[in-house]
């Protein structure tokens, strides 16, 4: 195994985060449109422009080319170097914190896929095959490299991850055809089912049920406290109570894209759920 020094570790961490950072940007922008992530190259959506080199390189380029194309000076959205940003910073709270280890590398990588998936499904209520099928392989692999290096680490072992992968799929397709009972549409996407096999792979079965409680709560918090007042506010101030009905009703509830729930409450149950689980139940 290479020797990395600790005091170089977290610098590489970050610089190793940004880049992959930027990877992610490609594959949030492509994959929900079923695109190649590898080719075409980078380029302008409204000239056509392919990026150099020096166009593409994370954080710094964005800031030199103050945040426009060379080409047509179309402007360039601040969520690129943000998402590289929040890679990096990711990376590099995991090297801080768990040292230049494989558990470090393991917890950079689940974050990143994670923060892939969030902003997909923020974005177009779609979660792509490209992150989840990744991850439950990665989680997998993994796992079982854990296992035979002797390294015990915040996730699950190879046979936990299997039935954990197992058991989050079926809690959350369970939940999914409950709530499509009730609500009469379609409550859960076949996206949700496979998001929650990779993180029931990483966390094993207990804390993948855990995750998708965490995950609702973070949801009617997040309704309470923004939703409902927006959809209150446009009801009181519109005269056209036509344009402010959502779903067809004053007070229905919009579509809501549960993934960007569950990864956080995914990355929060992987770093507390052991805490919280000796809490409940009381050892």
């Amino acid at each position: 195994m290479i020797a990395i020094d600790p005091l170089f570790a977290p610098f590489f961490a970050f610089l190793f985060g940004a880049c992959i950072g930027s990877f992610l940007n490609v594959c949030i922008a492509r994959w929900p449109r079923e695109q190649s992530v590898v080719r075409p190259r980078s380029r302008c959506p409204k000239c056509g422009h392919q990026l150099a080199w020096f166009e593409n390189i994370p954080l710094a380029s964005w800031v030199a080319l103050r945040a426009r194309c060379r080409c047509c000076t179309e402007s360039i959205s601040a969520m690129y170097p943000a998402i590289e940003l929040l890679v990096a910073l990711g990376w590099l709270g995991a090297v801080l914190v768990y040292g230049p280890t494989f558990t470090a590398v393991r917890v950079a990588v689940f974050g990143t896929v994670l923060l892939g998936v969030a902003m997909t499904d923020l974005q177009t209520y779609l979660i792509p095959d490209g992150f989840t099928l990744f991850g439950l392989g990665w989680t997998l692999l993994t796992a079982i490299l854990a296992f035979f290096l002797g390294q015990s680490s915040l996730f699950a072992g190879p046979y936990e991850a299997l039935i954990g992968a197992c058991a989050g799929a079926g809690m959350i397709a369970i939940v999914g055809w409950l709530g499509e009972v009730a609500l009469k549409r379609e409550a859960m996407g076949l996206g949700d089912v496979t998001l929650m096999a990779f993180i029931g792979g990483a966390l094993g079965p207990q804390r993948a049920i855990m995750t998708v409680f965490v995950a609702s709560a973070i949801g009617a918090v997040t309704f309470l406290a923004v939703v409902y007042p927006i959809t209150w506010l446009r009801r009181t101030h519109s005269r056209d109570q036509t344009e402010l009905a959502l779903g067809g009703a004053p007070f229905a509830a919009p579509l809501v894209p549960f993934g960007v729930f569950l990864a956080p409450a995914a990355m929060l149950t992987l770093l507390w759920g052991e805490t919280w689980l000796g809490w409940l139940l009381g050892s």
